[in-house]
């Protein structure tokens, strides 16, 4: 020990190999830990990209919503006239209604039941900013004519290659024939397996209790030169307290907000991030306190030579540092893959970016750093009569 002193090895590294059984539980536990906090992570990031893909490609100025609404999911409607009125503002170009619902349809390949969202809108006036679409709005000018979401969680595979073949497929939604008319490319969401894109007047026959005079959403449209915050200001002003105005980027991070603060989704993976962050603590305490309490003579006899309290407290530390470390990467390689597995089962665009990567790997350090402080308490008791 003393020469390892001398030769400046880690002494925490070698005290961590001594038992390589340990050591290597420890690891494990670490990469369990990590593993969690990445999952919980992608799925709250997952959840982000998911519930406002739509809103952040909403082609328009302003957005107007009821103010009852909560997210994009949960849209209440309002009468149709608010877009009429939001028409005598100054500097309003176009103001145009957006329906949005959920129907149960048969998957045509599968024939099973699942739920898809549908948007309906004027498809002489582009909605969206999803080149796609745009260009195959004149399909859904037909009767009970629609665009499929080809990102759809479930088997669509023959479906797809059919309809880019070029061929007709037709499926049911509540005794009605529903023609496949064309795909475009979004993404399924936690609220629903996938979407349909059709005109305003399909929407209506898809869903003939809902009234015509009232809608889901308003799309505005500013005169050249306008600015979007004061005509934000002034449609608050002018229309009734049931609708509130939005520009395009406040109604993304009010979306955004709701999923951090008010989701109950989000607030699960934010606990289980937590819990993962817990379980890391508790595992890596066990083994750092075991190794103290099988080296405490040792930490005596230094102490009897002069050595202070500091030095244990180094050791120790030295001992979690490297665990995270070494535990970190193993967790990474794991996540990667399970991240694919997860994208191909559920349809989500689960990813694993490089910041994501290093959050983890701080909060892995911090796991293991408060694991050592906790351990080091016992040091303070090492005596050179516990070598007797």
């Amino acid at each position: 020990m003393f020469q390892t002193l001398k030769n400046r090895t880690p002494l925490g590294w070698l005290q961590l190999k001594h038992d390589k059984m340990k050591m290597l539980t420890a690891l494990a536990g670490i990469a369990f830990a990590d593993i969690l906090m990445f999952m919980q992570l992608g799925f709250k990031d997952a959840l982000f990209t998911t519930n406002t893909q739509y809103p952040r490609a909403i082609a328009g100025d302003i957005i107007l919503l009821s103010t009852q609404a909560t997210n994009f999911n949960k849209l209440f409607t309002f009468p149709r006239r608010r877009l009429y009125q939001a028409m005598d503002v100054p500097g309003v170009a176009l103001a145009e209604p957006v329906y949005l619902g959920s129907l149960d349809w048969r998957n045509p390949q599968t024939r099973e039941k699942t739920s898809m969202m549908i948007i309906g809108f004027d498809p002489e006036r582009p909605a969206f900013n999803i080149p796609d679409v745009d260009h195959q709005l004149h399909k859904v000018k037909m009767p009970n004519t629609v665009l499929f979401d080809r990102a759809s969680r479930g088997k669509y595979g023959e479906v797809i290659s059919q309809i880019e073949q070029g061929k007709t497929i037709t499926t049911e939604s509540d005794r009605t024939t529903l023609t496949i008319a064309g795909l475009f490319e979004v993404g399924a969401s936690f609220a629903d397996d996938g979407a349909l894109i059709t005109s305003d007047d399909n929407f209506l026959r898809l869903f003939p209790k809902k009234a015509q005079g009232t809608v889901s959403l308003g799309i505005i449209h500013l005169e050249s030169g306008q600015d979007p915050v004061q005509a934000r200001l002034y449609l608050n002003t002018y229309l009734p307290d049931d609708v509130q105005a939005y520009t395009h980027e406040e109604y993304v991070e009010k979306e955004v907000t709701y999923l951090q603060n008010r989701s109950p989704i989000g607030f699960v993976f934010t606990l289980g991030t937590t819990m993962g962050f817990i379980v890391g603590i508790v595992i890596v305490y066990q083994v750092l306190s075991t190794d103290v309490n099988d080296h405490m003579a040792e930490y005596a006899t230094f102490k009897a030579m002069g050595y202070k309290n500091s030095y244990f407290l180094f050791v120790v530390f030295e001992e979690a540092i490297i665990l995270s470390i070494t535990g970190f990467f193993p967790s990474v390689i794991l996540a990667m893959g399970l991240y694919q597995v997860t994208a191909a089962a559920t349809a989500l665009p689960i990813v694993l970016p490089v910041s994501r990567a290093i959050f983890v790997l701080i909060l892995t350090i911090i796991m293991c750093g408060i694991s050592g402080a906790i351990a080091t308490r016992k040091l303070q008791s090492a005596d050179p009569a516990d070598i007797f």
